[in-house]
């Protein structure tokens, strides 16, 4: 039997304080439709992570990298709003995968966890949509989960499910370095680009562990503390970027805190390779009076974000 587990190297502190959510499950999932205009219906194969960034480099480009919840409101509107995002001009996107313990989570996306698994979303049915939303989109996608989930299915099994529904990369934040080993070797195994953490209080030869282990590229931290839109990015971003960037020649992005287009323009000019917006992706969604609102308004704010990147 798999157990929780409290602390990681990844997350920011040992003295942070997280909330936790034991959300009931019922069996039912609400579905609705949307009237959002959809991505083509064409099949098409999205390149992996590395590959992206590389053409993004070419191109004098940084990368936009939302993140969604999935399952709030509901899958079918997940999948709606991953062909947004996509045809919105997203470059990679991350989906989280709701669990009941999201230690790295701030209140919003804490929020839509507990709604999605209120519904009965599974890990079981949030595969199925990929499998058939991933062929109409052109980035790749990566998911966003804790250890518990892939330990319950089995890393092997997880890492060749997630690999047969179109999947490229995995964020697993609440798994020290020192225990990412066999993680690593199952996501080589299987083509997935297994993402890892740093933040600012990473002492130096970790971070340079860290990033050297990494996979598609080094996801910076911005701040002390979980997930949140934050009303300004600290200063200290462009000195970590700085220091990281003297340490590899993967990419880096940078999340947790970034929630408007100036945030992104001013991450973006610090030399980060990408920018990744969750709560406020999260927020318009879960809080919207309707699924067709919250993709529209998903549709907005997302071309504001690529807008401030041009």
């Amino acid at each position: 039997m798999a157990v929780a587990l409290k602390t990681s190297i990844f997350l920011p502190s040992r003295k942070s304080h997280f909330r936790f959510f034991n959300p009931h499950t019922p069996k039912s999932i609400v579905s609705a439709k949307t009237l959002t205009p959809m991505a083509s219906l064409t099949l098409s194969q999205a390149t992996g992570i590395s590959e992206t960034f590389s053409r993004l480099k070419k191109q004098g480009r940084v990368a936009l990298i939302p993140y969604i919840t999935a399952g709030d409101p509901d899958l079918s509107t997940t999948a709606e709003a991953l062909k947004v995002l996509d045809t919105c001009g997203s470059d990679i996107i991350e989906l989280g995968v709701p669990y009941s313990d999201p230690l790295a989570d701030g209140p919003v996306i804490q929020a839509a966890a507990t709604r999605a698994l209120a519904k009965g979303i599974s890990f079981d049915a949030i595969v199925s949509m990929l499998e058939e939303v991933v062929p109409q989109v052109s980035c790749p996608i990566s998911l966003f989960t804790y250890y518990n989930p892939i330990l319950k299915r089995g890393i092997h099994e997880f890492m060749s499910t997630i690999k047969d529904a179109g999947v490229h990369g995995l964020v697993v934040p609440d798994v020290p370095l020192e225990e990412t080993k066999i993680l690593r070797e199952e996501a080589v195994k299987n083509k997935i680009e297994l993402v890892l953490l740093t933040t600012p209080t990473t002492p130096t030869d970790r971070m340079k562990d860290i990033a050297k282990a990494s996979e598609g590229f080094v996801y910076l931290v911005s701040s002390i503390g979980v997930t949140g839109a934050r009303a300004s990015v600290s200063t200290k971003v462009q000195s970590l970027l700085h220091e990281i960037k003297e340490a590899t020649t993967k990419p880096v992005a940078v999340g947790f805190g970034i929630s408007e287009p100036e945030h992104v323009k001013l991450v973006s000019g610090w030399g980060a390779d990408g920018v990744i917006v969750g709560s406020a992706m999260v927020r318009l969604l879960g809080e919207a009076k309707s699924s067709e609102e919250g993709l529209r308004d998903l549709e907005a704010f997302t071309k504001s974000l690529k807008a401030a990147l041009s």
